[in-house]
């Protein structure tokens, strides 16, 4: 949050779809709007199954002119390429896994533009948020550098050579060029506590494969204006019929730490939810958690209550993101 740490996210998953019809076929998969990429930019959608509900959710980089690369969840990589693959046969374009073929290094916190920028050679300055470039880094060239990342905060993910000895090179060189700004190797705990704090989606969690796009509260990035995707006509009947439940952000108010799958209860002790996620937040220095629970008691500060152990402890509906990064001062 205030200085950089770096993260090994080399199960993560890669897909490439090129060809005469690769924008069709990310189109087609999809929920939100691949025409709109500029070459270089990147967006956050998700693929839905024809019910509404999530496949996975993914990053979406147009690379090339017709050239697309989907970064996917690690758990879930294999079923995600089956369904991409199932699901793009109709189009002219190749689908290629390349989840072995790279190894992605996550470079995360207003330092870490500084960290980076000391080993490679593309200018970073004009690399914005959710876009990418291409350049030498660690003396590799022609690596991805994406403005991405799962934290929350500013940061850079990159994409190199997944063979042992070079992404070992490349782990070793960042934290020795980020030992002037504190850098710190960080684990996929610190990074679940960083997503939770700034409410980005895990899979298995807030989305799954029961859980569709409004009720996850991610229709800002289901573009319903699109032609025809995957999942889009289970969707308009889902919004006119209302959703039963929705995504709240938690703050314990009595001592107690609200795990996944714990039952949210109303102050009546009746069970009308669950916990999708739920941490001690390191940074805010506070008990949060993320819930489904029905709409009518979604309201900001609203007190509900958490069984943990038996016992219903003290919640109150908070703002989300937990947390927001500060805005930069413009020079």
């Amino acid at each position: 949050r205030t200085g950089v740490g770096v993260f090994d996210v080399s199960h993560m998953g890669d897909i490439r779809l090129s060809g005469a019809q690769a924008l069709e076929a990310v189109q087609h998969i999809s929920m939100n709007d691949a025409s709109r990429l500029a070459i270089g930019q990147a967006q956050y959608s998700a693929l839905l199954y024809p019910q509404g509900t999530f496949v996975d959710d993914v990053i979406v980089h147009r690379l090339g002119d017709k050239e697309y690369l989907l970064v996917i969840n690690a758990g879930t990589r294999e079923k995600d390429f089956n369904w991409v693959r199932d699901n793009t046969r109709q189009f002219n374009c190749r689908v290629e896994n390349l989840s072995d073929d790279f190894t992605q290094i996550a470079i995360q916190g207003p330092r870490g533009v500084d960290l980076l920028q000391k080993v490679t050679d593309a200018d970073l300055s004009g690399v914005k948020f959710y876009w990418v470039t291409h350049g030498t880094v660690c003396g590799l060239k022609d690596i991805l550098i994406a403005r991405t990342g799962y934290t929350g905060e500013d940061g850079f993910e990159i994409y190199v050579p997944s063979d042992e000895a070079t992404s070992a090179m490349v782990w070793n060189k960042v934290l020795e060029a980020g030992k002037e700004f504190g850098v710190l190797p960080c684990g996929l705990g610190a990074r679940n506590t960083l997503r939770l704090e700034s409410k980005l989606p895990l899979y298995g969690h807030e989305i799954s494969d029961t859980i569709n796009v409004w009720e996850a509260g991610l229709d800002r990035f289901c573009k319903m204006e699109k032609p025809k995707f995957v999942g889009r006509d289970a969707l308009e009947k889902a919004k006119s019929e209302g959703i039963k439940r929705t995504l709240v952000g938690l703050e314990m108010v009595e001592r107690g730490i609200a795990r996944d799958g714990y039952k949210v209860l109303d102050e009546g002790g009746r069970e009308i939810g669950y916990v999708t996620s739920g941490s001690y937040a390191p940074f805010l220095k506070k008990n949060i958690a993320l819930a489904y629970v029905p709409p009518e008691l979604a309201g900001l500060g609203a007190t509900l209550k958490v069984e943990i152990r038996g016992q219903g402890v003290k919640a109150q509906v908070a703002p989300t993101p937990f947390y927001r990064r500060p805005k930069k001062a413009k020079h």
